[in-house]
């Protein structure tokens, strides 16, 4: 016995896109408020010094790989260690950017979740570089690591006793890894593609970048990574739900009870 099965109603399960220029106004007002609360780290240099050091021997004494063998491989030719300088300053917030906002045009209660998970994220990442402010391998002579942005361009950091745009001194946790990796793990979840587990080379990419252009520690991705997963069980998924983007055209579903046939019953 078979029930007749007719086509879905065409946006039946859709879910409402917030009003943008909320969503506009949330987003501008997280960021300020992150730039903000970053300038308020600056100007801790020995302390942030002090902690580089204390990392840096922690990595060695629990055996982690040292920084400089993905320095290294870098520095094997010019025009590699430029194209890691180039994605560091340039893939990080415009990757994040595109996601949200093709989240907000295709995936609505996604978009929701991923932005509540991003803005979790970054506030428990404001707090701990307020209270363990880090600089970077790049400026502790002890890691052997060259600053190489500075070196080979293009940088996106200034003197740090002059820069006043960007808090050098916030190392830990990566948020360029925290927030690629919700990138990633976000994509992975809101699509169905056989290949969307390729999203994960994304954040690959990014820990080999920023370990590798001396700007963090594999440390400071690892608490990146765990901020991340204490956001993610706080933040509920939202319930998948198959939009007309992406169900097929021959998606189905149970007629009315009073339209079903018999198989055969006129046999």
């Amino acid at each position: 016995m078979n029930a007749r099965t007719e086509p879905a109603p065409a946006g039946s399960d859709a879910i409402a896109r917030p009003p943008l220029v909320r969503e506009l106004l949330l987003v501008a007002g997280l960021f300020l408020v992150y730039k903000f609360g970053r300038q308020l780290a600056t100007g801790h240099t020995g302390g942030a010094l002090h902690h580089a050091h204390r990392v840096w021997d922690f990595e060695r004494a629990v055996h982690l790989p040292g920084e400089g063998a993905v320095q290294s491989l870098l520095l094997h030719g010019d025009g590699l260690v430029h194209l890691a300088n180039t994605y560091y300053a340039a893939v990080h917030f415009p990757a994040t950017v595109a996601f949200l906002v093709w989240l907000y045009l295709r995936r609505p209660a996604h978009y929701v979740w991923a932005r509540r998970v991003l803005a979790a994220v970054t506030a428990a990442a404001l707090v701990l570089h307020l209270l363990f402010p880090l600089a970077p391998p790049r400026m502790l002579a002890a890691t052997g690591l060259v600053d190489t942005a500075r070196l080979y361009g293009p940088s996106v950091y200034g003197d740090p006793a002059t820069d006043s745009l960007s808090n050098q001194f916030a190392a830990m946790p990566s948020l360029h890894f925290g927030w690629a990796l919700m990138v990633a793990i976000g994509l992975i979840v809101a699509t169905r593609s056989r290949w969307r587990w390729l999203w994960l080379l994304h954040p690959l990419l990014t820990l080999l970048v920023i370990v590798g252009t001396a700007n963090h520690y594999w440390l400071d991705a690892m608490v990146a990574t765990a901020l991340l997963g204490l956001a993610l069980t706080a933040v509920p998924l939202p319930h998948r739900t198959a939009s007309t983007a992406d169900r097929p055209q021959d998606s189905l579903v149970p007629a009315p009870a009073g339209e079903q046939t018999l198989v055969g019953a006129a046999r």
